[in-house]
């Protein structure tokens, strides 16, 4: 049994650093602290179900799913994990409070980039998480985390104020109690949903709002409790090959839109290039001018011959939605294998009139593509400074209005 114990230990060694050492390549870490971490802490001792090959992956791993088979948590992708640390810049001492407990691996990361001066408190919503993730880090040698099981939308005022927060499921809104509960001179990390699509966003108070520092593509669970807002998944056809993801609340029409698919397309191209770059971070952030006009949804294709005019990507493309019609990219080869040509397919009556705007967001983007973007944070319900100055969408949630602004070329 200790050799059995002994070969995996050494195999999970093995597995890490060939992990790390693959995300070093990739570019991923810009502070050592963050790297030292991930070869330090065991991942796969969070993962005690799971084939340790499987804990050492790139992708994120499934651990909990509800009783009609809905994942609920999960341990996410190393590089998400790895970029998500690096926003935060945790801090020998800092007071860290984590909404979404996990498997525990991420806050026995932070335990260790906190060191014995810090205080690291983890909460989740589901029992059964919590007491796994307190399990898991035990195990670990990290039992000095607190995790507490309750609604991550009340923060854990107890521990209050923290230096730094980081929320690890998607959020539609910010609570109240996080700001409140944050130092003033702290720090959050939040997987936010604006109008359909969602950034990683690290935010820093700024006068009357909360700025982004900086600002990463990401995918997360959606959070549950009192701030869950439900994202709508439509099957387009009846063998489940097509699916809309649709999120902020849009009304939708499933059965008209089943009745769209099934005729004429209208397809436009944009003359608009992309590079093979572009398409690997799914087109860079051309979804904030899609989602302008209307918001954006998700076209989710599960097989090959699903029916339709091929999306830009593998599995899909962001797309529009405007009553019956359904507009989304496409693209095309262009001279050499790594460039395309963007262009927009579109089903519905309204098929010409929405594959135009969207030609236009993208032709829009295609001006100003190398700028820099910001997103501010205000009060709900508080005055906006400049609200058209370099404005590309807004967004009002319950308690939250959110601005994406393009930043000019000296700011």
């Amino acid at each position: 049994m200790t050799e059995e114990i002994s070969t995996v230990t050494d195999l999970a060694a093995e597995l890490r650093g060939k992990l790390v050492d693959e995300l070093c390549e990739w570019e991923l870490f810009r502070f050592a602290t963050v790297e030292n971490a991930m070869r330090t802490v065991p991942r796969h001792v969070f993962l005690p179900d799971h084939p340790v090959e499987e804990a050492y992956s790139h992708g994120n791993v499934i651990t909990h799913r509800d009783s009609e088979g809905v994942a609920i948590s999960s341990a996410s992708a190393a590089g998400t994990v790895a970029g998500m640390l690096q926003q935060l810049e945790a801090r020998p001492g800092h007071r860290v409070l984590e909404i979404g407990a996990g498997t525990g691996y991420n806050a026995a990361l932070l335990a260790h980039l906190v060191g014995a001066e810090g205080e690291i408190t983890t909460v989740d919503i589901d029992k059964d998480v919590a007491e796994s993730a307190r399990r898991n880090l035990t195990a670990a040698g990290y039992g000095g985390a607190q995790v507490i099981c309750g609604d991550g939308e009340d923060g854990y005022p107890a521990a209050a104020p923290f230096d730094r927060i980081i929320v690890t499921a998607g959020a539609w809104d910010i609570p109240p109690a996080w700001l409140e509960q944050l130092a003033p001179d702290g720090r959050i990390v939040v997987p936010l949903r604006i109008r359909g699509l969602t950034r990683s966003i690290a935010l820093e108070r700024h006068g009357p709002c909360w700025r982004s520092v900086s600002v990463e593509n990401c995918g997360f669970i959606p959070l549950r409790g009192a701030g869950h807002q439900p994202e709508n998944n439509i099957r387009l056809d009846k063998d489940g090959k097509l699916i809309l993801r649709i999120d902020d609340r849009q009304p939708t029409d499933a059965d008209a839109l089943r009745r769209a698919v099934c005729g004429t397309p209208v397809r436009m191209w944009t003359g608009v290039m992309a590079t093979s770059t572009e398409q690997g971070t799914g087109f860079g952030d051309l979804d904030y001018f899609l989602a302008a006009p209307y918001g954006l949804c998700r076209l989710l294709t599960r097989s090959p011959d699903h029916g339709l005019v091929a999306p830009a990507l593998a599995y899909g493309s962001m797309a529009l939605l405007k009553g019956e019609t359904l507009a989304y990219l496409t693209k095309r080869p262009q001279g050499e294998a790594s460039w395309c040509e963007l262009g927009v397919c579109a089903y519905g009556p309204a098929g010409e009139r929405l594959a135009s705007r969207a030609t236009a967001q993208i032709r829009a983007w295609d001006t100003g593509r190398t700028q820099a973007r910001q997103i501010e944070v205000y009060p709900s319900g508080a005055p906006v400074p400049f609200p058209g100055t370099g404005t590309l969408l807004t967004a009002a949630k319950r308690h939250v209005q959110v601005v994406v602004r393009t930043l000019s070329l000296n700011e």
